[in-house]
């Protein structure tokens, strides 16, 4: 497996709309696998492949520290709200180091895809997972999280963001 490198604000791969994957087998599951290690090694809870320059739709999490066994990915993934309730909660993003702010998503969702091998999958999620599947399908949609911020908190981040040494380099 390997660790790949995680592009950063600014570059134009995190804002373009990831394809529908057609074709299952080995290449795709050494991806998810390799997706997996990379977020491990970036400290991160969840990571879409466009964050690694592959438009292709999957994403990969690993909520288990925070509800167990919630560990794996999900290709083609779509979801839907279940109620109408939200949750505020602080989100971060490994392609925006350094910037955390409270983001409103909905509190639980209905999770539908399929796993590297091509299985179907689907979840109902709350918390923190519900959380996760919401941030990385907007990657997969082309969508930053700072999109979903108040005017006033994106404002804030892009002056951060203009700041740090990561995005002037």
């Amino acid at each position: 497996m390997t660790v790949r490198e995680v592009r950063l604000y600014g570059d134009p791969v995190l804002t373009t709309r990831a394809e529908e994957i057609t074709e299952f087998g080995p290449s795709l599951e050494r991806l998810a696998q390799d997706m997996l290690e990379t977020m491990e090694d970036a400290g991160g809870v969840g990571l879409a492949a466009n964050q690694i320059g592959v438009t292709k739709r999957i994403f990969v999490f690993d909520c288990s520290h925070f509800q167990h066994g919630l560990r794996g990915a999900v290709i083609n993934p779509e979801w839907e709200a279940v109620g109408e309730e939200m949750q505020l909660g602080t989100e971060g993003c490994l392609s925006i180091p350094g910037i955390s702010q409270p983001t409103e998503r909905f509190s639980t969702v209905r999770l539908r895809g399929y796993d590297p091998q091509g299985r179907p999958v689907s979840m109902l999620a709350s918390g923190l997972m519900a959380r996760c599947i919401q941030h990385e399908t907007d990657h997969l949609d082309g969508v930053l999280f700072l999109q979903r911020l108040s005017d006033e908190l994106r404002k804030e981040s892009m002056k951060t963001i203009r700041q740090a040494e990561w995005f002037n380099s």
